[in-house]
């Protein structure tokens, strides 16, 4: 099946959308649709991650696990809401370590796109969900394919930076392969968890670190 997703992607996965599990996520979207209900992120921005960092592009991969559910604020991009939306309680955590890892003015938007267009893959481990209904996608097959995606960066790449915030990303640690990449692990930044191990982690600076050290250009992590 074709499927709308930015070229470097579409090479690296193609084998993916070929597969059952893949048929049956879109299968399960269009009953969705035909039933009237309202999906996050639109159609269009569903692979937004993708077409924002391309997979050669990919230094940073931060993993998220659903998209925001309100109206308006998804846009295809972990932890990410669109402009003229008010920044969710995690994101304004994330924005205070940036503040106090990097001295950056804390952002007045929670659009993360220039982070995307820097080299940060914000990669949801579900890449749909039903409006006001949290976790609603979760079981329709879309870790199949993001878990694909992270195999894929740590088979094809070198020295990527995974932040893995909480413990379902931490979860994902088994995909990626520790001798050739570096895993910083930290709290969730929610405010359930922010206190115990997100502040005060300094991951912006680290990636920065170890991206030069590998002889990359680090992150813009201003927004």
């Amino acid at each position: 099946m074709d499927v709308k997703i930015e070229a470097s992607w579409k090479e690296v996965l193609k084998e993916e959308f070929q597969k059952s599990y893949f048929e049956q996520i879109v299968m399960f979207l269009k009953h969705e649709k035909a039933l009237g209900k309202t999906i996050y992120p639109p159609g269009a921005m569903m692979f937004n991650a993708f077409e924002k960092t391309p997979f050669d592009k990919v230094k940073v991969v931060i993993i998220g696990q659903d998209p925001y559910h309100g109206p308006g604020q998804a846009h295809g991009l972990c932890f990410s809401v669109q402009d003229g939306v008010k920044p969710p309680p995690s994101l304004v955590n994330i924005f205070k370590e940036l503040h106090t890892d990097l001295g950056l003015p804390i952002p007045t938007s929670g659009n993360l796109t220039k982070w995307a267009e820097n080299g940060v893959l914000l990669l949801n481990a579900m890449l749909t969900v039903r409006a006001g209904e949290p976790a609603s996608h979760s079981k329709i097959g879309w870790e199949n394919f993001t878990d694909a995606v992270i195999r894929k960066i740590s088979a094809q790449k070198q020295d990527i930076v995974f932040l893995l915030w909480g413990r379902f990303a931490q979860d994902k640690q088994i995909l990626i392969d520790a001798t050739k990449h570096h895993i910083l692990k930290a709290a969730h930044p929610s405010p359930f968890s922010v206190d115990k191990g997100f502040y005060g982690c300094r991951h912006f600076s680290k990636t920065n670190e170890l991206l030069m050290k590998a002889g990359k250009e680090p992150i813009d992590w201003s927004l």
